[in-house]
């Protein structure tokens, strides 16, 4: 209750405000032991609840953990961190005298030594060298797989200690207050503005259940619907009035909803409605610590939350998280002083402002601001004029280093990610599982299992993604209801194999194969083909085709295919269809864009391209004599019919004719050698398929060098028997005097004269070149600096006429010569630095060889 002085009031009056205060005062005792009673209950009711919850995960026993290693850092506190920890101490009393309602703050843990620390102390912020943790995604990704999630010990209140980084990735496990410092430190390490979070979030959140939610591999990304503008047409043709039965609807809609109504309650006695979440009693009450990253600095567009246990990004209008208690970084700590009823979603993430974030150490100059309202300003200025000032020392006291030692990943830890290198995580209708490389010899990564029911026992698909596997293989999927298989492989495949959809690795069965185009020579893009017929499609062709269709008997001949397996023949082609796209270059009377070979009937079929302002195109159809002779000597009228788009007479001689035939004819030879070969390399891919899965290779980086080792003892064996073929041909090769003593004769034995020259002449040389080095990187960095004036100076007088695509060719042009132009300073700078050395390590070198060290030595 705030009181305003009234000068009116008598004493009397003021009696009776006191005795009024008063009797509010004991009111608010009382609702507060009767809280903490509640609270009390839910606590031993939620230990009962957590016990059980707990019994499923390991254990591990942490008073096990050796600290007899750990840097003096981690069992003593340096004199900054123990006034620091005096300072924490102090905001502390002031919080609860002022707050005596809210819970206390998570402010300095102890940690694995038994020492108290200062939670902001306990993020390092590091940037470990693997490109996928340069960006949050990956960091969040590889902390939610490396560690095993443990739960609070009390889902209430937060831990009583808090693990270093180092110990929790030495030891792969930690609860979700672990999680949070370690991303965050990875996070602040990479330059993202993030925090470390202390609030309250639902069941599923704080015990990591997904069981309720969809798989994020199978989440489809939400389209916009794009708005069209209709105009309005007053000539626009009525639609024809609803001729059903409006009753009859609604009698199928009521017999529906009856149906589901019914199924629905079947579910409910079977027990296998277990979709809905049910009713947590502690909602509201349940500790958890997640990552807060605002936006601005790496181009964070809005500022959001990450769930540490599954790296998952959530909005901070998630109706998942319930309230905040304070945030932190290892700068400051900062205590939320907004209302959480609503959850996070009116939650002001400005942190500079003191209504809603009170600071704890002092940033910048402004005076002392209070946490709550006017009462406790003036409560405030009948303080001590020592203790403000004491206050604002501690205030502006800057945060000490962390005491955390250097956080470092191997490559052979970063690569095994999941503990003991496999993860199962189970979600609403399906099971995803983690493996980390070369761990499966198979090569597989990771494995998606979809189920057609909440219990998962009917599985409905597979996808397995593979890494590292010679013959290229990425993906594939298995659609265990149509039995549908389908591959996805990397370019560098035998024959561009990109995609391969199958039923059975049987010849002449349903399949359809996609190849990478531009590394085939014949252009080929997809080929599908069942015991009937073979579609091929084309690209980027120089005879414009782009498609072939082939149709063929079911009946299979008895002559067996040269280069393909003994056990499948080929089968006898009925008709080959080609469809071309328009050649420009050619009228398109004269330009086909379609022919049809009958090969059983005898007959070639020829259809052009549509002219402008004609609905039809032009026909040529060639009817072959049945007997051979007349067919490659005559050519009679009766052997072709033509219709030529807007003319009734026939203006092809017959001896073109007889030309078009002959050619027609030589083409379909070479189209059924085609057919035949196009046939021959399916059966080749499926072979060669076959052989791949029965002996799976995988292939390892030249960069890899725990499994490269091998290889390395080889060209190490290698280099040695080179050494022993050849000895003393690197010292020959690398004799700084042999071309000067060839100058003078290769006298057996030198003279000092001799000798003095030798040694001139190879400092005199040696100088030379370092500076016609020197001078030749001088003149590229110049030529560079020339180029970059130009280019500016153009960019300047053409900038307002240049397009955006110009422009930023222009800037990323800009930023490359810039690139050139710092290495070949630096270049340069380091060959004049390192001249004089090199200059001088030669003259000592000189002074030293056996052959001039006596003439010189006292030169």
């Amino acid at each position: 209750v705030v009181i305003h002085p009234v000068a009116c009031i008598s004493g009397s009056k003021m009696e009776v405000l006191e005795e009024k205060e008063e009797e509010e005062q004991k009111e608010e005792e009382l609702k507060a032991l009767e809280l903490s009673s509640v609270l009390h209950d839910v606590e031993t009711e939620l230990s009962v609840e957590q016990g059980c919850f707990s019994s499923d995960v390991p254990d591990f026993d942490w008073n096990s953990n050796d600290t007899s290693q750990l840097p003096d850092s981690y069992k003593m506190n340096s004199p900054r961190e123990k006034k620091l920890l005096r300072i924490a101490d102090h905001y502390h009393q002031q919080y609860t005298h002022l707050c005596p309602e809210r819970k206390p703050l998570f402010l300095h843990p102890v940690n694995e030594c038994g020492v108290k620390k200062f939670v902001s102390t306990t993020v390092r912020p590091t940037l470990l060298p693997y490109t996928e943790l340069y960006h949050w995604d990956g960091c969040a990704s590889f902390i939610s797989d490396y560690l095993t999630m443990e739960p609070l010990k009390c889902p209430l209140t937060p831990p009583s200690s808090l693990f270093s980084p180092t110990t929790i990735l030495k030891y792969q496990r930690g609860n979700c207050f672990d999680f949070s410092v370690l991303l965050c430190s990875l996070l602040i390490g990479a330059g993202y503005d993030a925090y470390c979070v202390n609030g309250y979030a639902t069941h599923d959140i704080c015990s990591l259940d997904e069981t309720l939610e969809e798989c994020p591999l199978l989440r489809k990304p939400q389209e916009v619907p794009k708005e069209e503008v209709k105009k309005p047409n007053k000539y626009r043709v009525k639609s024809p009035p609803d001729t059903h039965s409006k009753f009859e609807l609604q009698q199928e809609a009521k017999k529906k909803a009856e149906t589901e109504t019914t199924e629905k309650k079947e579910r409910e006695k079977m027990g296998t409605e277990t979709e809905e979440p049910t009713c947590d009693p502690l909602r509201g009450l349940r500790v958890h610590a997640w990552v807060l990253v605002l936006s601005g600095k790496r181009e964070v567009p809005e500022t959001f939350f990450i769930n540490p246990f599954t790296g998952n990004s959530h909005s901070t209008m998630d109706e998942q998280f319930l309230g905040i208690e304070s945030v932190w970084n290892h700068k400051n700590y900062w205590v939320n002083m907004q209302d959480c009823r609503h959850g996070c979603k009116d939650l002001v993430f400005d942190l500079s402002n003191s209504v809603y974030w009170e600071i704890m150490l002092s940033e910048t100059d402004k005076p002392l601001q209070m946490l709550l309202g006017a009462e406790k300003k003036n409560e405030l200025l009948d303080r001590n004029v020592d203790d403000m000032e004491e206050e604002e020392e501690e205030r502006s006291f800057a945060m000490p280093p962390s005491w955390v030692a250097p956080i470092e990943v191997s490559p052979k830890e970063f690569e095994s990610r999941c503990s003991q290198g496999r993860k199962v995580i189970l979600y609403k209708k399906a099971k995803l599982e983690k493996w980390a490389p070369y761990l499966n010899g198979n090569g597989l990564v990771k494995r998606l299992t979809v189920y057609t029911d909440l219990s998962r026992t009917e599985v409905a698909e597979v996808k397995e993604w593979f890494k590292n596997r010679e013959d290229m293989l990425d993906l594939r999927e298995v659609n265990k209801q149509t039995q549908l298989t389908t591959e996805y492989f990397s370019p560098g495949h035998l024959f561009g194999l990109k995609v391969h959809i199958y039923k059975s690795m049987n010849p002449q069965t349903e399949r359809v194969m996609e190849f990478y185009s531009e590394t085939r020579v014949d252009g080929l893009q997809k080929l599908a083909e069942n015991a009937n017929e073979m579609r091929e499609h084309f690209v980027g062709r120089d005879d414009f085709k782009y498609f072939r269709h082939t149709e063929f008997h079911t009946k299979r001949k008895k002559v067996a295919l040269a280069g393909t397996r003994t056990d499948v023949n080929s089968r006898p082609i009925v008709q080959i269809k080609e469809c071309f796209h328009r050649n420009l270059q050619k009228p398109a009377d004269e330009d086909i864009a379609e022919r049809v070979f009958l090969i059983e009937e005898e007959v070639i079929q020829l259809t052009y391209h549509l002219k402008d302002k004609y609905i039809t195109a032009s026909k040529k159809d060639f009817f072959k004599p049945a007997d051979s002779y007349r067919r490659s000597e005559i050519m009679t009228p009766e052997m072709c019919n033509t219709y030529q788009a807007g003319s009734s007479e026939q203006h092809t001689k017959l001896v073109h004719l007889y030309k078009l035939l002959q050619e027609l004819t030589e083409e379909e030879k070479q189209l059924k050698q085609q057919v035949q070969q196009s046939q021959a390399e399916v059966l080749k891919i499926l072979e060669i398929r076959e052989n791949e899965e029965a002996d799976i290779k995988l292939s390892v980086s030249i960069y890899d060098t725990e499994r490269n080792e091998k290889r390395r003892q080889e060209y190490e064996a290698m280099m040695n028997a080179k050494k022993d073929e050849f000895p003393g041909q690197k010292e020959q090769d690398l004799d700084y005097l042999a071309p000067f003593l060839i100058q003078i004769g290769s006298p057996e034995k030198i003279t000092r004269k001799q000798a003095l020259r030798l040694r001139d002449d190879c400092l005199s040389d040696f100088k030379d070149r370092l500076v016609s080095k020197a001078n030749i990187i001088q003149a590229h960095f110049e030529k560079e600096v020339e180029e970059l004036q130009k280019k500016n100076q153009q960019f300047q007088e053409n900038q307002n006429q240049l397009s955006e695509k110009e422009e930023a060719d222009f800037l990323a042009d800009y930023s490359e010569t810039m690139f050139r132009i710092h290495i070949l300073a630096l270049r340069l700078d380091r060959e004049k630095q390192m001249a004089p050395q090199k200059y001088l390590a030669l003259e000592e070198k000189l002074r030293k060889d056996p052959r001039l060290a006596e003439h010189l030595s006292h030169a």
